[in-house]
């Protein structure tokens, strides 16, 4: 239904297509939403778009030639200008070993589909096979040109928060059991792996020192904050450094290319973990509580992954540290029980306030300014959950108008802001 005009009651958060308030037009076709195993992946780091799609798309290819005994792949956009911060081309080399690959860096501009696009070809003595083109669409996802979607089928039938909120309110069921409802008892298995993983992510980052390679001298700061106790800090202190120390450890052990979950994206993979392992400690929650929470902070990113976008070369960082940041806070609030209406509120307002942020990685590379924005976030999201705590009933912004807002702020800002490397901090710090 793109461009389908929906009317949203501001007090119930409800579409209406019957009339009623003024019209919100999305852009994205509302439809079913996949599985939460494609939102929470685990893999290396740096970038779920720029290293774990092509590496995805590599793979694939190769399997669809195996008699090919050469390889060239085209980078386009996004994947063009950072792809050598980002590490695309040893991830796709990677994935096509033992043959030999040729990367060629495609910077100029070009009407794209999508800015993250490559093309695979396929040769064998020199005679070219066949080729794909390919989209790398944010978190690790990849488009094929020309063929069907190879993912799993879709298994959520309600596609906005609005949907699944009446929903959950008629069956007094909280998200936690809709994720359960929807993708079977299953689920829980795969979401423990991926609690397991953010640990350990954060565990790893925590003792782990040196300098991130790339050539900018950034040095892991995650051990160091941890280790920052005085004697007079205020509770308030302590926890912003030890939420910070977590975010900094998952954002490093990603720029590293250790192993995380994307959480929606690599370059975002540290506020989920960082406030939900704070809380776990702090709290004392079970690890079953934790996998619910976390299935309420799924829920909200695959809202944003299916109605707008977590690209950062398609909207800016906005749709990944906002996502993120969305995502945690949401997870936070099903934590400690709180409503429906809630939930929401901590989702919308940590979304709110990253409206409009540029995404300009230094050098290509996911290090500046992307590891401390995950430790802004995840604080961030601490503070959306406590406006939740006594704010909600003032609320005048639904969660789909503010993934709305996103999409249209992300499509209006200028490409150089989009994951490019060309404007802002990354020109500034050229410069």
């Amino acid at each position: 239904m793109r461009g389908e005009t929906l009317f949203f009651c501001r007090q119930c958060g409800i579409i209406n297509p019957d009339g009623g308030e003024p019209p919100i037009t999305f852009f994205r076709e509302i439809v079913s939403m996949e599985s939460l195993r494609e939102l929470y992946r685990i893999g290396r780091g740096p970038s779920s778009s720029h290293t774990m799609g092509p590496a995805s798309a590599a793979a694939r290819f190769r399997e669809a030639f195996p008699q090919a005994d050469s390889f060239q792949v085209t980078l386009y956009g996004s994947l063009a200008k950072t792809g050598r911060g980002h590490l695309t081309d040893v991830a796709v080399k990677d994935a096509l070993a033992p043959y030999n690959t040729c990367v060629v860096f495609h910077t100029e501009a070009a009407e794209l589909r999508h800015p993250n696009t490559m093309d695979l070809e396929a040769f064998r003595g020199g005679e070219r096979l066949g080729g794909w083109r390919v989209y790398s669409v944010g978190g690790g996802k990849i488009e094929i040109e020309g063929q069907p979607s190879t993912a799993p089928q879709d298994v959520y039938s309600l596609s906005t928060f609005s949907q699944i909120r009446a929903y959950c309110e008629e069956r007094d069921l909280r998200l936690w059991q809709f994720v359960e409802e929807s993708e079977g008892p299953e689920i829980w298995n795969y979401l423990m792996d991926v609690w397991k993983q953010m640990k350990a992510a954060v565990y790893a980052g925590l003792h782990t020192e040196g300098v991130l390679r790339g050539g900018l001298s950034v040095q892991r700061k995650a051990k160091y904050l941890i280790r920052q106790r005085h004697i007079d800090e205020s509770a308030e202190t302590r926890e912003n450094r030890i939420v910070c120390a977590y975010a900094f450890a998952v954002s490093e052990e990603n720029a590293g290319g250790g192993v995380i979950v994307t959480a929606p994206t690599c370059g975002a993979s540290g506020v989920v973990p960082a406030v939900m392992v704070y809380k776990q400690e702090q709290q004392g929650f079970s690890d079953t509580e934790m996998v619910r929470g976390l299935a309420a902070a799924g829920i909200i990113g695959n809202l944003i992954k299916t109605n707008a976008s977590i690209s950062g070369a398609e909207c800016g960082c906005q749709a990944e540290i906002g996502s993120a940041c969305s995502m945690a806070a949401a997870g936070l609030a099903e934590l400690f029980g709180m409503d429906l209406d809630q939930i929401e509120y901590a989702a919308e307002v940590a979304m709110e306030h990253h409206l409009g942020l540029t995404c300009d990685p230094i050098g290509g590379l996911v290090q500046i300014p992307c590891i401390e924005r995950n430790a802004v976030a995840a604080m961030r999201a601490i503070n959306a959950l406590s406006l939740a705590n006594f704010l909600t009933h003032t609320r005048k912004i639904s969660f789909d108008m503010v993934v709305k807002t996103m999409y249209e702020t992300g499509r209006d800002l200028f490409s150089k802001y989009r994951e490019t490397s060309e404007g802002g901090l990354a020109k500034m710090y050229a410069e």
